[in-house]
């Protein structure tokens, strides 16, 4: 799942341990989501996006994997 997680966060002026102190995860699942290796819970997505100042639906684009 692509997302906007670390342009948002560089426009916000915030380091991946400030976004993670903030969703109290670790700085390396930050990492690990905007790199699209990791997909969050639906708790941390809405964490995330309310910290961004965006939607859920902003934040994170779905796209379909070919079969």
């Amino acid at each position: 799942m692509n997302n906007r997680i670390k342009e948002l966060r560089k426009n916000k002026k915030m380091s991946q341990e400030d976004l993670a102190n903030v969703c109290k995860v670790s700085r390396q699942t930050i990492n690990a989501v905007e790199k699209s290796k990791y997909d969050p819970s639906l708790e941390l997505a809405f964490c995330l996006a309310k910290n961004l100042g965006v939607s859920v639906n902003e934040l994170f684009l779905y796209k379909k994997q070919e079969e």
